[in-house]
C-alpha cells in the first residue's frame, strides 16, 4: 500500500538557528511531556535556550503552536481517507488500506498524533481538532459498517463495537511504539491487520 509523503508544518523562518518547524517540534515534546495547559511560554523558552519575545518571531501565540501541532496529525489522517485506497473497491479492502495508512501517519508523526489523542477540549483549538477527529472515526465506522453487510467481515458483533476496538487498539499505539526499535512501522501494521481480520486462533 502507498501513503503520501508526510508533509511538514509549514515553515516560517525567523531568529538565526531556529524555524518555525523547529520551534514547533520542541513545543509538542513539551506539551506531551507537561500537558498544553501546564506549558508556559516561558517554559518553551528555556527549552530551546531563546527569550520568549524570540518564539513571537516564529508564531503569533501558544495556541497557535498547538493548531500547527493538530493541524500536522489531523491533515495526515485525513489524507489518508482522501487517497484513491480509500474509495474504490471492497469495502474490507478500503478498510484495510485505511487501517494501514492511520498506523503509518501514527508512527510517521507519532509525537503529533500523540498530542492529538491526549487531548481534552478545554480550548476552542482542542474543541476544533477534536470534532475532526470525530468526523475521522465517522468515516472508518462507515467503513466497518460497509465491510459487515458485504458480509466480508463478521455481523455477530455489534459495528460500534468493532470500531471501538479497533481504535483502541491502534490508539494504543503512541503509549508504548518506539521508532528506530526491533519493530518496524510495516511489520507494526502487517501484526494489528492480522489481529483486526483474523484473530489469534491458527487456521
Amino acid at each position: 500500500m502507498t501513503v503520501a509523503e508526510p508533509t511538514p508544518p509549514p515553515t516560517r523562518r525567523g531568529r538565526p538557528g531556529y524555524d518555525q518547524q523547529s520551534v514547533l517540534a520542541v513545543a509538542v515534546t513539551a506539551f506531551n511531556r507537561h500537558g498544553y495547559e501546564a506549558t508556559s511560554m516561558g517554559m518553551l523558552a528555556e527549552e530551546l535556550g531563546i527569550s520568549k519575545s524570540a518564539i513571537y518571531h516564529h508564531v503569533p501565540s501558544k495556541g497557535d503552536l498547538l493548531r500547527l501541532a493538530l493541524d500536522h496529525a489531523l491533515g495526515g489522517l485525513e489524507a489518508v481517507l482522501s487517497a484513491p485506497g480509500a474509495a474504490a473497491g471492497a469495502a474490507d479492502t478500503r478498510l484495510e488500506f485505511v487501517l494501514r495508512g492511520t498506523i503509518a501517519v501514527l508512527t510517521e508523526r507519532l509525537p503529533f498524533v500523540t498530542l492529538l489523542l491526549r487531548l481534552r477540549g478545554n480550548t476552542e483549538v482542542e474543541r476544533e481538532a477534536l470534532e475532526r477527529r470525530r468526523a475521522f472515526d465517522r468515516e472508518v465506522a462507515a467503513l466497518v459498517d460497509a465491510a459487515r453487510h458485504e458480509g466480508s467481515i463478521r455481523s455477530d458483533i455489534d459495528p460500534r463495537t468493532t470500531t471501538r476496538l479497533i481504535f483502541g487498539t491502534i490508539n494504543s499505539i503512541v503509549e508504548w511504539y518506539r521508532p528506530g526499535g526491533p519493530l518496524t512501522a510495516a511489520k507494526l501494521a502487517d501484526d494489528v491487520i492480522v489481529m483486526v481480520f483474523d484473530g489469534l486462533h491458527r487456521r
